[in-house]
């Protein structure tokens, strides 16, 4: 799960609303929302098959058929991944409850670098009573009839210091390898959870497929569950290099919106700041729940690779009702798709399940698992600020920041159109900008613009509203990726200030010399009663 690391950059890219240099071409799909009481089955509404037992003679399926026999999952969080100070202790019978509702499969999270666990140093021998442990957990999941994830989980060193721990990382899995290489297509590998930190895109494509090499020697038919770099959210998609291997499961996290999902989070710094912001199932919030899916998405569709959402989940400071509509809207929505899930996580922060009273979170439960999707909710909108650049510029500016950048911007037809002579080398070098925007603390807005590139296919553009002055505090922010097509785009986000000055940023730095078309920017006022 994405840890305190992870706010920092969240932060830090709050401040410059970054964006990447180019987006690989992006076929066009056709993505609808959900309506009321879609199906609830898979793509393949077959019935997953169910586990066989270590020793059986192997029948291997293929990525697609076992991605379809995930369905829907639990991952045993704070277990095994967890240092020794806030590990969860592992229960037999949880697997038992776990099936009993419902679920599919297991994602079991495993920090195999622990001391206490693995040598450091070559040989680097993972410890036979560790391995025991996991095999153990491995057997009483497959007995109860659930698919299995073993995984590498929060490998810090090898984020740190990724040449000096490249070794050990191979090592390990050489050795997960050959233990379970006689186990059937019930049990999956994957490889990294999260990569992040100095293991770069360009790293982790690089030493992922070494690890699946060095798999595939006692493996050449299992399963294998990639994740993406940059702390494995969807977006991480665009850098990843997907191997040529007929036995992969791409897998995404998704914790979208972040002030939603980590509000009160104590290991999120600022978090507290966002207790109270909901959830409310809108179309708009629905609609960026798809917009972010789009190149997973894609992916099923022009390359029939199977995704895997290995992670999402709302921690328990946020309201029981939002977290319901969140987490009930998210799972019918990636079976409609064709997804398989796992839910983070059992029974800690995020959790469905109290192990001190034994009981479960009900309306949790059978938001994943019963319940049906619901009608959306309808809220009204009350416009704050409005630009359709009829009289001119509507007092917008273009800020070229750094000596590499270089913009210029003109009105004609109610549309302002930027053009980039030179790009700079990061997004927040040429910003769009209208300032004396006034928002209020707990207040929930919607920034609804028209957007489009005359020039290329696929360009990124990073909006956002923050502070006018230094430390530049980000109220809401999100990059988009736009096209030649005039298209709508909104961002939701929920104040946690109030700023009677506040400005409005579109960033286009560090995306080649490519023009931004825009017109008719709005701020709204999301009433919910």
């Amino acid at each position: 799960m994405k840890k305190r690391m992870l706010f920092i950059l969240l932060m830090f890219s709050s401040l410059i609303l970054s964006c990447n240099a180019s987006e690989p071409e992006i076929p066009e799909v056709e993505i609808k929302v959900p309506e009321v009481n879609e199906t609830l089955e898979p793509k393949d509404p077959e019935e997953p098959n169910e586990p066989n037992d270590p020793g059986k003679e192997l029948d291997w399926a293929n990525a697609n058929e076992i991605n379809n026999r995930l369905g829907r999952g639990m991952n045993l969080g704070n277990t095994y991944e967890a240092d020794a100070s806030w590990q969860s202790p592992f229960i037999a019978d949880d697997l038992k409850r776990i099936a009993d509702l419902g679920f599919k499969h297991i994602r079991v999270p495993i920090k195999w670098e622990r001391s206490d666990r693995s040598m450091a140093n070559a040989p680097f021998t993972i410890k036979d009573d560790f391995m025991q442990t996991i095999e153990n957990v491995v057997d009483q999941a497959l007995k109860n009839k659930l698919h299995v994830i073993i995984n590498m989980h929060h490998h810090d060193k090898l984020f740190a210091n990724p040449s000096g721990e490249k070794e050990r990382f191979i090592s390990q899995w050489e050795q997960i390898s050959e233990n379970f290489k006689d186990y059937s297509d019930s049990l999956l590998f994957e490889i990294l959870n999260e990569p992040h930190d100095k293991l770069t895109p360009a790293l982790w494509n690089e030493y992922s497929k070494e690890t699946l090499n060095v798999i595939r020697k006692t493996n050449p038919e299992r399963c294998v569950v990639l994740g993406t770099a940059e702390w494995g959210g969807v977006e991480g998609l665009k850098s990843l290099e997907i191997p040529n291997d007929q036995n992969i499961i791409i897998t995404v996290h998704y914790y979208n919106p972040f002030e939603f999902t980590h509000q009160g989070a104590s290991w999120s710094e600022g978090s507290e700041a966002w207790v109270g912001t909901q959830w409310h199932d809108t179309e708009l919030e629905r609609q960026a729940v798809v917009d972010d899916f789009k190149l997973a998405l894609n992916l099923t569709k022009e390359k029939n690779i199977p995704i895997h959402v290995g992670e999402f989940g709302a921690f328990s400071s946020a309201d029981i009702d939002s977290r319901v509509r969140w987490t009930r809207f998210l799972s019918r929505w990636f079976e409609q798709q064709g997804f398989s899930w796992a839910y983070w996580e059992w029974n800690s922060g995020f959790g469905i399940y109290d192990p001190n009273t034994k009981l479960y979170n009900q309306r949790l439960v059978d938001g994943l698992v019963k319940d049906e999707m619901p009608a959306t909710f309808t809220p009204e909108y009350v416009l704050v600020y409005e630009s359709n650049f009829v009289n001119g510029n509507d007092g917008w500016i273009i800020s070229n920041n750094d000596a590499s950048a270089q913009a210029s911007f003109k009105v004609a037809s109610s549309k302002a159109t930027i053009t980039v002579a030179s790009p700079g080398t990061v997004d927040w070098h040429i910003q769009f900008i209208k300032t004396g925007i006034k928002i209020e603390k707990d207040k929930s807005y919607r920034l609804n613009f028209k957007a489009s590139t005359p020039d290329i296919e696929n360009r990124q553009l990073g909006v956002g509203i923050s502070k006018n002055s230094d430390p530049w505090t980000n109220y809401g922010s999100k990059s988009f990726t736009i096209n030649k097509q005039e298209a709508e785009y909104n961002l939701i986000f929920n104040a946690a200030y109030t700023d009677n000055q506040a400005r409005v940023v579109f960033n286009m730095g560090d995306a080649g010399k490519t023009a931004v078309v825009l017109s008719d920017i709005k701020l709204m006022e999301i009433k919910y009663e």
